[in-house]
């Protein structure tokens, strides 16, 4: 069996309200991971190590809804989807500890701005386990989900790689620049488009979508909540291969 359980409290607490994520706490948790054996029922291997996945955006209702604030969106959907209360601020980010099926997971909103997210990551690397938040709670490099906005994708296009580079997204450099420029974890990448014309890109990002896009992006982050139920569980399996195919080809009409 697993279980996340809750340590005692290492700094002072604040009430807490279910009902809302504005409400934080200020409670480090650990969480507590058994080994287990391939499911021979489906004959897909369950691999219980916990999961940290990561939302990249700015905190504050100014960037709400904007480009560049998809990866928190897609974090507030998997927290109403698998009933994950975001509602502890630990290492400079919001978050929230949960589980998909008997997998821990840990989701996390880094609250220094998306050129500091990587300081909610990580601060050292030190064999295969990293950082502030994954040191903490014992995540591998492999199962540090990193969900970001991509340019070069058409809006509403999710793909999902284990490893890549920064791509120019300055929160993903300093991510990498936090686990010592390393690439090798996980990535679900959420296509936004390219500016139109000659439109400045900052510009572009920080815009909020229209109202085509918004019904794209939503269809999508939907769509990314299945994958990530998928991936947590079965690893970069069939299924994920599969979910990147169709993804891929969303909008070429046959």
């Amino acid at each position: 069996m697993l279980y996340a359980v809750s340590a005692s409290p290492a700094i002072s607490s604040y009430p807490i309200r279910q009902s809302s994520i504005q409400s934080h706490r200020r409670i480090p948790t650990r969480l507590s991971v058994c080994a287990s054996l391939p499911n021979s029922a489906n004959e897909v291997k369950v691999e219980y190590t916990p999961w940290l996945i990561v939302g990249l955006g700015n905190p504050g209702t100014k960037y709400h809804g904007t480009r560049h604030n998809v990866g928190f969106e897609m974090i507030d959907r998997i927290s109403e989807a698998e009933g994950v209360v975001l509602n502890t601020i630990q290492s400079k980010a919001l978050i929230g500890i949960g589980s998909i099926g008997e997998v821990p997971i840990l989701l996390a909103k880094p609250q220094g701005y998306m050129n500091f997210s990587g300081e909610s990551v990580s601060s050292h690397l030190c064999v295969d386990v990293v950082g502030p938040l994954a040191a903490y709670y014992q995540v591998p490099l492999r199962h540090i989900l990193l969900v970001y906005d991509e340019m070069s994708l058409p809006s509403g296009v999710i793909r999902l790689q284990p490893k890549a580079g920064h791509g120019h997204h300055n929160g993903v450099k300093s991510v990498m620049g936090h686990l010592d420029g390393s690439r090798d974890f996980p990535r679900m990448c959420i296509g936004v488009g390219n500016p139109p014309g000659s439109m400045d890109m900052k510009a572009f990002l920080l815009q909020k979508f229209s109202a085509v896009e918004r019904q794209q992006i939503d269809a999508a982050l939907e769509q990314g909540i299945e994958a990530v139920r998928s991936l947590v569980v079965g690893g970069f399996s069939h299924d994920i291969r599969r979910f990147n195919l169709v993804q891929k080809y969303k909008y070429h009409k046959v």
